[in-house]
């Protein structure tokens, strides 16, 4: 008499990702990042703005698995990925040596219940206007664009978190007229993200005029909560800027195709209270459904 053969059918599962500008990761440490780690139930954490070497992430993130690039200006920038989960590859590289991308961009591969899923961390320069370092921000915008079709290739399961320092849409920005002519809202920099989000291999004309093609990429914050202001995800400390919530949103989770349709919440952690804020930017928070 033969045996039957019991099968188990591998039930998909739900991974929950945030991204988060940390301003210093010693000083968001000390200030309560720590605790607010705990209670947020992450499996997979986004760095950007980490500003410390290789030891102090380590000593911040106990029992984590993590990649980081450091700046190689001591102090500065500096990306990492933190996960509860095994890295099986990374890579630092975007685009050649002229595009100035370290500390600003890395990757990290991860095998789920047998689905391979790429998250980058990514800080793109702030700039100014007429200056190298808004000339720095185009190359790396660039660069951004032609990496991402590699990235969504075949279905590929792919996002970019991070501190793009763009707002896309007046949408996402409270004070949009006072910032039209500032490095963040400038047209330019917002077609970029017309194209990024723009019907996969059909010409997209941007906000300043030029024609490109789109990605096909999906913003996850505004697809979740449609055609209201905000979320904001950060704020200045000047004035009473986080008490009025006149903030920006330029912290994203940009999902390709294929990852996009396997979300289940967004959410943005804005602290309850200025006092209790551990950086000036609010993590941004994704579950997604993963696993065959």
């Amino acid at each position: 008499m033969s045996e039957a053969v019991a099968t188990v059918e591998r039930v998909p599962r739900s991974i929950r990702i945030a991204s988060v500008n940390v301003n210093g990761i010693r000083a968001a440490v000390r200030n309560g990042m720590a605790g607010w780690l705990d209670r947020a139930d992450v499996d997979i954490l986004a760095l950007q703005e980490v500003r410390a070497e290789r030891t102090h992430v380590e000593s911040a993130l106990p029992g984590w698995n993590l990649v980081h690039d450091e700046s190689l200006t001591k102090g500065r920038s500096g990306v990492a990925i933190a996960t509860r989960l095994p890295i099986a590859d990374s890579r630092i590289e975007l685009g050649d040596e002229t595009v100035d991308s370290r500390g600003r961009w890395i990757e990290a591969d991860l095998d789920i219940d047998g689905e391979q899923l790429t998250v980058v961390s990514a800080y793109v320069h702030s700039g100014e206007d007429g200056t190298p370092r808004q000339d720095a921000k185009y190359g790396f915008l660039n660069a951004m664009e032609r990496r991402m079709p590699e990235l969504a290739a075949d279905g590929s399961l792919s996002v970019i978190m991070g501190d793009l320092n763009v707002g896309h849409r007046q949408l996402d920005i409270k004070n949009w007229k006072g910032n039209v002519k500032k490095a963040g809202f400038l047209p330019r920099e917002r077609a970029y993200f017309d194209r990024f989000l723009g019907p996969a291999g059909e010409p997209v004309t941007g906000v300043d005029g030029s024609v490109g093609m789109g990605l096909g990429w999906v913003d996850v914050g505004r697809r979740f909560h449609g055609e209201v202001d905000g979320p904001y995800t950060w704020w200045s400390n000047r004035g009473q800027a986080f008490d009025n919530d006149t903030g920006w949103r330029i912290d994203y989770q940009l999902a390709a195709p294929a990852l996009a349709d396997r979300v289940t919440d967004y959410r943005v952690a804005r602290a309850a209270a200025y006092a209790e804020r551990w950086s000036d930017h609010a993590p941004v928070i994704v579950d997604y459904t993963l696993g065959r």
